[in-house]
């Protein structure tokens, strides 16, 4: 069965989404597929999306341990498509900022970026990130997407 765009079924959300993906989203493509980055789970509901990435050399930095920048991917990617929950029909989004906060190193293994959107106002949006490698946590961000009506074409 074929995975719409963030889960969004309405014709126009799949007429923009085509300039930029494939439809069916092939949400394992694009700048996540660079980075291994599977996105598995997308709870319109509850307003949360979850990605997974299994630890490989090309993601370790010198000190051979995982690469910050691929956290922050994983968290901004997941939090993009958490604000895909609860966009409404017309409306698209941009990351304003994240920030984020490194508390223990990778090595190897499974690390899972679990975001929630925790406020939905007019404009923006304010998402949390939790990283886990197992069930520790590595890392947490937060972050703002901006909402903007969908450019006529």
């Amino acid at each position: 069965m074929g995975r719409t765009v963030f889960g969004m079924v309405d014709r126009q959300a799949k007429r923009y989404a085509a300039d930029i993906m494939t439809i069916p989203a092939n949400l394992d493509g694009g700048f996540g597929a660079l980075i291994g980055l599977d996105m598995v789970e997308f709870d319109r509901a509850g307003a949360r999306s979850v990605g997974r990435l299994t630890v490989a050399p090309e993601h370790l930095n010198p000190h051979h341990v995982l690469h910050g920048g691929v956290m922050y991917s994983m968290a901004d990617q997941g939090m993009g498509a958490a604000v895909y929950c609860v966009l409404g029909e017309g409306e698209s989004c941009a990351t304003i900022e994240v920030k984020i906060v490194y508390l223990a190193v990778v090595r190897e293994g499974v690390v899972e970026c679990e975001s929630r959107v925790i406020n939905r106002g007019k404009r923006v949006i304010a998402l949390e990130s939790d990283i886990r490698n197992g069930d520790r946590l590595v890392a947490k961000a937060l972050g703002t997407f901006a909402v903007f009506p969908i450019p006529a074409r």
